[in-house]
């Protein structure tokens, strides 16, 4: 690999000069020049202080180290790794204790992982095969056999996904064509979308928060992500609670158990 056209192109896409990165990472300007020529070969401490200054994900900090010949830094490894079960745990407590409000966690190309019972009245109605551990939970979003159908402010939401799949290419192609050309209805705030959206429950307001590992040291957990869904009103409160009473008590378990499938999902 070019490890020299791989560095400068991190810095290039983070619109980082070479002086910028040079004084982050603790080394010179002409140093660095030399190594993004070719002229210069870093050692492997010195990749990792560039990957570091860089803010790169554990991920690419990985492919850095290859380009440059050195072995990854940090392991990749299973959801069903022994390693990872105090990681399962911890998730199961989260999605239980944020009952009776639908939260779910995705791994990094937004395929489902896990999801707690409340989720249910989010996918009410969406095609079986939209649904379920392993399904994309973008697609789910902006599927016509999906949500959408059910989406009232579907223009704004589904602008609000296609903005988080900028890694994703594929995916965020395909999910356009399910997009309407519709313009954006009055009170748009921009970043913060609120999601409403038809149920049997009448319609929910919801808001959302993203949570990732921040201090993670394994590619794997470091790229989950748990989202979770707040009622933005109190009719929503209501109605959420609502449901959760109607369900039968075995159906406040986690909807996916913490056992991996071949697939890597739990």
């Amino acid at each position: 690999m070019d490890f020299p056209r791989t560095l400068r192109d991190c810095r290039t896409r983070r619109h980082l000069s070479q002086l910028d990165l040079a004084l982050r990472a603790g080394t010179t300007q002409r140093h660095l020049s030399f190594i993004e020529s070719g002229r210069s070969v870093p050692g492997r401490n010195m990749v990792v202080r560039l990957a570091e200054s860089l803010e790169l994900s554990l991920r690419e900090r990985n492919e850095l180290l290859r380009a440059a010949g050195y072995a990854p830094a940090y392991p990749e490894s299973r959801l069903d790794d022994p390693v990872l079960a105090p990681v399962r745990t911890a998730i199961d407590h989260i999605l239980r204790g944020h009952l009776p409000y639908p939260a779910l966690v995705v791994d990094r190309g937004g395929d489902l992982i896990a999801a707690n019972s409340a989720f249910d009245l989010i996918t009410e109605g969406a095609a079986a095969e939209l649904v379920g551990p392993g399904t994309n939970v973008y697609r789910l979003a902006l599927h016509p056999d999906g949500l959408a159908p059910r989406i009232l402010n579907l223009a704004e939401w589904a602008r609000h996904v296609l903005a988080r799949l900028g890694h994703l290419e594929e995916l965020r192609a395909e999910l356009t064509g399910y997009v309407p050309e519709l313009p954006p209805s009055a009170g748009v705030l921009g970043f913060a979308v609120p999601l409403r959206l038809r149920s049997s429950y009448g319609e929910l307001r919801l808001m959302t928060t993203v949570t990732t590992f921040a201090t993670a040291v394994d590619v794997t957990l470091a790229e989950l992500k748990l989202e979770a869904f707040l009622p933005a009103d109190p009719a929503t409160a209501e109605a959420l609670s609502a449901a959760a009473r109607q369900k039968p008590e075995s159906a406040e378990a986690v909807m996916t158990e913490s056992r991996c499938s071949p697939t890597g999902s739990w």
